[in-house]
């Protein structure tokens, strides 16, 4: 029944290769820029603020958000070259245009966050790139393949900020081009790489990709994508229904994985600030440091969990994956008596009384007694005594901290990985391009609404209430997950095809 030939299994894996490398290049464009969107902001447009950078990044991911259903249902029709191409070709276009937001004489925040966004939108190309992996493997490729995805993915973002800092060394003002108007400096050269990444990426789509599909015994089969001599091969049977309960609940579950993951970064800087009295230069750096060897530890999860779900399944996995992030917001909680410093006391040599219950009474004017002259040249350290909630919940110990940041680097991985893998196998044979859309849209929606609900929760209430919220989140995922544990099997072990 086999009828892959030696040539044909070497043309499908370099053209799942090809889909390695856009995924790294998807990530790399969102990472690549992150930690200099606000001086750049700042220095094109002096009346942006804050709020407005918090929209620059949440744009990326609304683009990607409304792109992959779109880019997902024009694959399942056409040959994946074409939103392959046209996806890339938005993105490079969209760095180019982030180069050029320096030119404008007014509203230039407005012209950044339109990059971003496009830029976002090309990203959508994410779903294409997982539709086709699906197609492209059998069953027993699937996990390995899906996990070599997310490497490429996490690596992305890795490197991203990497190559920023080599881009500093060119300096805020570089050199001008003056014949094309281009300023080429540490902000807009990482945007110029990425654009140039993304066109040699257009030339290996070209070059080397190719339409395959495999049924799940891994069996060639016919593609609709497919066109001229890439369509040979079996038309397998696809008859059956999808299980759509079982893919609602995934859908629901890779929502809530990427919401706890967007919340554990966002929380980061102004935790570690609050609890530890880190300045800003302290926090971006210790936290670049912790963040990054997460970022390695997931790579290695990643390839670890391909060899382990040969001998668990991917269920299993999935539940472990979700129990190990469950712990290590549950060690985040305060448990201590010993109260954060608050910010001021430190140079004013004061204390601020913060156990007696006249302290909650006191008045805000009498507060602001406490802190320092506005002209006053050191940077404010500790928790802020805006946030009310500073004055009686316990502080959280950095080995809660590293701790905790080890376990959701251990968990999240498994949890990505085993989401995706049993989607796929879910879906089965049918084109997967929309469901991928839909399940790329879930995941950015939680990137977007992950940030403003920390921000929220933690600014006015603390950090008890946003990591209890959290773990219960986390605690209904597990209850969905035991519900429907025994549907999410694949398409072919369903209808009997195979033996799971």
């Amino acid at each position: 029944d086999v009828v892959e030939t030696r040539e044909h299994y070497k043309s499908r894996w370099r053209s799942i290769w090809i889909m390695y490398l856009t995924m790294f290049l998807s990530s790399v464009g969102f990472s690549i820029v992150i930690m200099s969107v606000w001086p750049y902001l700042q220095k094109i447009d002096p009346t942006a603020d804050a709020s407005f950078l918090g929209w620059i990044i949440a744009s990326y991911s609304i683009g990607q958000m409304v792109a992959s259903p779109l880019f997902g249902l024009w694959s399942n029709y056409r040959p994946r070259r074409e939103p392959l191409v046209v996806s890339t070709t938005i993105s490079v276009a969209a760095n180019c245009l982030y180069a050029y937001v320096h030119l404008p004489h007014s509203h230039n925040k407005y012209y950044m966050l339109t990059a971003r966004a496009l830029v976002g939108f090309g990203a959508g190309n994410v779903a294409v790139v997982r539709s086709y992996i699906a197609g492209a493997t059998s069953l027993t490729e699937r996990t390995s393949a899906m996990a070599n995805t997310s490497a490429c993915q996490a690596v992305g973002f890795i490197l991203g900020p990497v190559f920023q800092t080599c881009f500093t060394l060119i300096g805020e003002e570089g050199i001008t081009w003056k014949l094309i108007h281009l300023q080429l400096n540490m902000y807009t050269a990482p945007v110029l790489f990425g654009a140039l990444l993304g066109v040699i990426n257009i030339i290996l789509i070209f070059a080397i990709f190719r339409e395959h599909r495999v049924d799940d015994m891994g069996r060639q089969c016919k593609s609709i994508n497919s066109e001229g001599e890439e369509s040979g091969g079996l038309d397998q049977d696809a008859e059956g229904n999808i299980d759509h309960v079982a893919v609602v609940a995934i859908n629901f579950l890779f929502f809530v994985i990427l919401f706890v993951f967007a919340v554990f970064e966002t929380i980061a800087t102004p935790l570690t600030m609050d609890m530890y009295s880190w300045t800003r230069k302290e926090a971006v750096f210790y936290n670049g440091i912790i963040l990054s060897v997460v970022g390695i530890e997931s790579v290695i999860v990643f390839m670890v969990v391909k060899m382990l779900s040969k001998k668990t399944g991917e269920r299993a996995i999935l539940h472990g994956g979700l129990l190990i992030v469950l712990v290590g917001f549950f060690i985040l909680l305060p448990w201590g008596k010993k109260l954060p410093n608050i910010q001021w006391q430190e140079i004013k040599n004061n204390s601020i009384p913060r156990t007696t219950s006249t302290e909650m009474l006191m008045p805000f004017w009498s507060l602001e007694a406490l802190q320092l002259p506005s002209n006053h040249t050191v940077e404010p350290v500790g928790c802020p005594i805006t946030q009310s909630w500073c004055l009686n919940t316990p502080m959280i110990y950095l080995a809660q901290y590293i701790s905790s940041d080890i376990l959701i680097g251990l968990g999240y991985p498994v949890c990505n990985v085993m989401s995706y893998t049993l989607y796929s196998k879910i879906l089965g044979p049918k084109p997967q391009g929309v469901y991928m859309g839909w399940l790329t849209a879930s995941g950015s929606g939680a990137r977007i609404l992950g940030p403003v609900f920390v921000s929220q929760i933690y600014t006015h209430l603390g950090p008890r209430w946003a990591f209890s919220l959290i773990c219960g989140v986390v605690v209904i995922s597990l209850l969905l997950l035991e519900i429907v544990y025994k549907r999410l099997i694949a398409f072919s072990v369903r209808y009997g095809r195979m033996q799971e």
